[in-house]
């Protein structure tokens, strides 16, 4: 997907452009088949050591239902895993080299969707002879975030060659991983009302792994949240019309709560994507705006909401549903 920057110079000329061409370009599909699996979001690529990298995706919903996600260095598949699975380590790598990586979902018709962002990683340079791990990360601590998400932290790790990353375990399967300068995290995709145990182990570019943490249990909250204890709060939208005689959507949200700064939104337009907006400077931590354009004509209504981009690559779950009328008296 195409990124605005958000930047005091970006021109009101140059945003009509981008959402035109976004919204103009919202459900193609590079096997020219509307009904093949969209391209998977959220796609994070990490080193995990001078010679693995880890590679995470969202879900893809298809009708009739996943099969298979295939994972592609540069324009070579290197990977595939079940539809159930959301990540993946690529290994056997060069060290201190630069990869890009995409993702493709296959759904069980045989149908092959789009590729997804390309996204870059750079292994680290190995160390001869590397045989000492890292020490055991300190105790983790975390918070449950509604029925689908919880939050985690935990104390740093040392290595005589540093820390290359971070693996975060449920019970005794590695489900996430995160650079070795981040210590903490959100896990996304749990199921509701359910008790979870999570350690953390340290990596270093050798591969050596420390001793896990002490366990951390907590359960997920009752119902189905969809989320949103990793989603914007007050969104608000309205609309102006501009100098130039089109109308504009004004959006303001409070970021969720995170251990890290978001920098990276996605707004969805009447159910579409329509753009992405990425701070290049400081981003804000208390109250977000951004404004763009929709049309010249008025009395036209539009649904909009928006999600962030979690430190650890994951999208957070969508703000409440807005629906503004372009031309009309806002309240």
């Amino acid at each position: 997907m195409r990124r605005v920057r958000a930047t005091p110079a970006l021109s009101r000329t140059a945003l009509a452009c981008a959402a035109l061409l976004l919204l103009a370009s919202c459900g193609t599909s590079e096997e020219g088949d509307s009904h093949a699996p969209g391209a998977p979001a959220g796609v994070t690529a990490a080193a995990g050591s001078a010679t693995s990298v880890h590679v995470m995706w969202d879900a893809v919903t298809a009708n009739p239902g996943v099969d298979t996600y295939e994972i592609y260095r540069g324009s070579t598949k290197v990977k595939e895993v079940p539809g159930s699975e959301h990540m993946v380590d690529v290994t056997r790598l060069r060290p201190a080299t630069l990869y890009s990586f995409t993702v493709r979902a296959r759904d069980t018709d045989g149908r092959l969707g789009p590729r997804s962002r390309e996204v870059l990683a750079r292994t680290p340079d190995t160390v001869a002879a590397d045989r000492s791990a890292p020490t055991r990360p300190g105790a983790p601590r975390g918070r449950v975030i509604g029925s689908r998400a919880v939050q985690l932290s935990w104390g740093t790790s040392t290595d005589d060659q540093g820390v290359v990353s971070y693996d975060i375990y449920q019970g005794g399967a590695k489900i996430h991983s995160v650079g070795g300068a981040q210590t903490a995290t959100v896990v996304t995709g749990l199921r509701p009302s359910t008790r979870y145990s999570f350690t953390v182990r340290a990596r270093d570019a050798a591969d050596n792994l420390s001793p896990a943490s002490t366990a951390v249990p907590l359960t997920t909250a009752p119902g189905s949240d969809d989320g949103q204890g990793t989603a914007p709060t007050d969104f608000r939208a309205t609309t102006h019309r501009g100098d130039d005689g089109a109308y504009y959507i004004d959006l303001s949200w409070v970021p969720p709560r995170t251990d890290g700064v978001v920098t990276e939104y996605q707004v969805h337009l009447d159910g579409q994507p329509a753009t992405s907006l990425v701070w290049g400077g400081t981003a804000p931590r208390d109250r977000a705006t951004y404004s763009f354009y929709v049309g010249r004509d008025a009395g036209v209504s539009h649904q909009v909401r928006l999600r962030a981009r979690l430190p650890d690559g994951a999208w957070g779950g969508f703000s409440a549903e807005r629906t503004v009328t372009t031309g009309t008296a806002e309240p």
